[in-house]
């Protein structure tokens, strides 16, 4: 839809928790979507996020905040607004909310892949005049900073989490299969000799998964298809930062679909309505790889969340049971190892009440002792100094030393308007083959809808 189309949503299955001096009540579904006109009350500070399956870690991260915040501000309220959907469902619900003053909320958690398609949509505001003058600003990491800055030279949002990406292991799967325990492949081709020696043992578990898909949305993208396209050798990836354009005619494109291709046709993955299941990663999570009916998975530092005392499937053995290894190059040249590294984050949208006391409530969510415990509880890379020196969290958990290491290698994706619809484009070659379709076409395919988004002036050919 065009950007700044009017839209008066009624997003389905929200709840409203408000908080008035630490006092908690349930407001009606309907209660928000009822109020007629733009004008809001300037008291009731209102907070969007994501909730998705089991997972209330955000949610009981913002309402300890919201209960400081009220006790300090008793003639102020802070309504909860969870947007109940998958990843790609939230970023279209989010933005149909952040489209109307009437909705609107006052912050935003904000994936820094969609922050600057959402700025140029013009549903969020500048922050540069906030954070310059707030404390923790200097804690930030730099490359954290630049994901949140426009290409006007403006901040647009406070950077919170990051996080990187390996193969995550079932020890006692390879162990059945007569592979080691401290495995390190150094090729693609090592990763299919492993899930073809899974595929062949006596145990019943799914050798190897990868995200691919459109239902999958970034996840498909991200921990799947660009942790295989910058380990090529290709030079350039996505995107060139020289020459400012998008590349095309990529033989490491095709390579990387082609792997895709091979263990599908080799049965080394799920059945394909399995992976194009938008809840799999739960399913993946609580039940295929804890009960060892899963080899290997490529994904992010943070799922070990899910096997936490309090998650929804509590696996306390997995340190001993799970082993992780470093993403290889396709041919083991180069730096010899692949990690895609992203994060989150928070943003004031541009329709908020009052922009200084959604700043003042950031503030308090984003306290350093908040954000260790946040840390610890969501199984996140920080990307905040004054957290990372805190003893608590570099004791949190036996994989976190692991997976900020893996920070000094790690590449980006475009920080550019443009990208969530490559990103899309993506998925779809990713579909198209996982459906049947030769790698080559699929990356012709690509071609053409890159160009069509961003126009012919903006690509070029690999290594042109």
């Amino acid at each position: 839809m065009p950007a700044g189309t009017p839209i008066r949503p009624r997003p389905a299955r929200r709840s409203f928790l408000r908080w008035s001096a630490g006092v908690a009540t349930v407001l009606p579904l309907g209660a928000l979507a009822g109020c007629s006109g733009s004008s809001r009350d300037p008291s009731t500070l209102r907070i969007a996020y994501q909730q998705f399956g089991s997972n209330t870690i955000k949610e009981k991260w913002i309402q300890g905040a919201a209960k400081e915040f009220s006790a300090q501000n008793p003639d102020l309220v802070v309504d909860l607004v969870p947007i109940v959907a998958s990843e790609n469902d939230y970023f279209t619900k989010n933005e149909l909310l952040m489209s109307s003053p009437r909705t609107s909320p006052d912050l935003v958690y904000e994936d820094s892949f969609i922050l600057l398609s959402d700025v140029g949509a013009g549903y969020l505001q500048p922050m540069t005049d906030l954070v310059e003058g707030w404390d923790h600003w200097k804690d930030i990491a730099d490359a954290s900073k630049l994901a949140v800055t426009g290409e006007d030279g403006e901040v647009y949002g406070v950077p919170i989490t990051t996080d990187t990406r390996a193969i995550w292991f079932h020890r006692g799967v390879f162990e059945e299969a007569g592979l080691p325990a401290d495995w390190q492949p150094t090729s693609w081709e090592d990763i299919l000799e492993a899930a073809r020696a899974i595929k062949e043992s006596d145990s019943e578990a799914t050798p190897f998964f990868l995200f691919a898909g459109t239902p999958q949305g970034e996840k498909a993208s991200m921990q799947g298809f660009e942790m295989l396209l910058y380990g090529t050798g290709d030079g350039t990836g996505l995107y060139d930062d020289e020459t400012k354009k998008w590349v095309l005619g990529s033989a490491g494109f095709v390579d990387a679909l082609t792997f895709l291709q091979t263990i599908v046709q080799e049965e080394l993955t799920l059945p394909l309505g399995q992976l194009l299941d938008p809840n799999i990663s739960e399913q993946i999570y609580t039940q295929l790889l804890p009960d060892g009916k899963l080899g290997m998975l490529v994904d992010g530092s943070w799922i070990s969340q899910n096997w936490t005392e309090s998650a929804g499937r509590p696996w306390p053995e997995w340190p001993d049971e799970v082993g992780l290894a470093d993403m290889p190059t396709q041919d083991g040249g180069g730096t010899g190892t692949v990690t895609l590294a992203g994060g989150w984050g928070l943003s004031i949208p541009d329709h908020v009440t009052d922009r200084e006391t959604a700043f003042a409530f950031l503030e308090v969510l984003v306290s350093t002792e908040t954000l260790v415990q946040y840390a610890i509880a969501d199984n996140h890379i920080t990307v905040r100094s004054d957290v990372a020196d805190v003893k608590e969290y570099l004791e949190y958990s036996p994989a976190v030393e692991y997976f900020t290491n893996l920070l000094e290698t790690a590449y980006y994706r475009p920080a550019l308007p443009a990208y969530p619809e490559v990103s899309s484009a993506i998925q779809e070659a990713m579909e198209a083959v996982l459906t049947g379709s030769d790698p080559a076409s699929a990356a012709a395919a690509y071609d053409a809808t890159v160009t069509d988004i961003v126009g012919p002036e903006n690509v070029q050919e690999a290594n042109g």
